[in-house]
């Protein structure tokens, strides 16, 4: 049986072969989606410049850093500054303080803005909408530094408007800013006020994707508007709402520090000291940068477990992730 012959492909073929053919292929469709890929580039070396190549200085945090000798020059010293963190005096309280200030935050600012835009999008009227939704926003285009001395221009026990208040009811001045009772209440709720409105932009999005049909069916099974937003909206948001716990959760030990170092005194330090305050203070104004980078990386490290811990439990419950 004469068997087929098959021809080598010519020299000149354009079907490439092996590793080159595999990096001819990759820049191929590189070149195809030029255009895509050149709308990506900022944001892809934003996060190389100030995400990425920093992670270079970690190495501080298992160093006696000094400037003078420089980040190679300066000695090792191991886990020296994690070990002297740990046994400090300040440990319990900063880690008391961070966790308070998140799981109240978390808690309490993370159901608010599901509700806002469950209600705003039971709004009939398109401008009454527009209107109220733009009122919303509006706080959180207000600068920290500005919302914080509103915050004073309100709160203060000296002249603050609601104290004034106060006392041409009667009553006693309250410390709204300078007790450490009434600090976390102050800070928590103020971000609510200034936050809220714009969190609430992607679940009225999400909320756009629901399919009208699901409404008019169960309109004329007899479903109430408030069955419906139990029934048909929240569970066809569910999924958006699992994505941004995670996200939010991921971030548990991130406070900021702006707001809270500008609302800090000496009267409110016993819970307004964080760990962003405390390595602000230890790096900055102490000069004390490795045992500084040590605690930051002790904080994000945090982070990261908490993310990939509640992203797994996310997966086994409702199989929603973010990977």
């Amino acid at each position: 049986m004469n068997r087929p012959v098959t021809k080598a492909p010519p020299l000149n073929s354009t079907c490439p072969q092996g590793k080159n053919g595999r990096w001819h292929g990759i820049l191929m469709k590189l070149n195809r989606s030029k255009g895509l890929y050149l709308f990506l580039l900022p944001a892809v070396i934003y996060f190389l410049v100030f995400n990425y190549f920093p992670m270079y200085g970690v190495q501080i945090a298992f160093k006696d850093f000094s400037p003078v000798l420089g980040i190679t020059g300066s000695p090792w010293v191991g886990f020296q500054h994690f070990d002297r963190f740990f046994h400090s005096y300040y440990f319990t309280r900063l880690i008391r303080n961070t966790l308070f200030l998140s799981l109240y935050s978390l808690l309490v600012s993370f159901p608010i803005p599901v509700i806002l835009a469950l209600a705003f999008n039971e709004i009939s009227s398109e401008k009454t909408k527009k209107v109220v939704q733009t009122i919303s926003y509006a706080p959180h285009f207000i600068s920290i530094v500005v919302m914080v001395g509103v915050l004073n221009l309100f709160f203060s026990q000296s002249n603050g408007l609601i104290n004034k208040i106060l006392v041409d009811l009667g009553m006693e001045k309250i410390p709204f800013l300078t007790s450490s009772s009434t600090f976390p209440h102050m800070y928590v709720w103020s971000g609510i006020w200034q936050n809220t409105g714009w969190n609430a932009i992607i679940y009225i999005a999400a909320l756009t994707g629901v399919d009208s049909q699901l409404h008019e069916a169960a309109q004329v099974d007899g479903a109430s508007r408030w069955q419906r937003i139990l029934h048909i909206n929240l569970p066809c948001i569910l999924p958006t709402i699992t994505i941004m716990f995670i996200m939010n959760a991921g971030k548990l030990m991130n406070m900021g520090f702006e707001k809270i170092f500008l609302m800090q005194n000496q009267q409110n330090i016993e819970t307004s000291q964080v760990i962003a305050t405390f390595v602000y203070q230890s790096g900055l104004l102490n000069a004390d940068y490795g045992f500084a980078a040590a605690i930051g990386l002790f904080n994000n490290v945090i982070n990261v477990v908490m993310l990939l811990l509640v992203n797994k439990i996310s997966q086994k419950l409702s199989e929603t992730s973010l990977f």
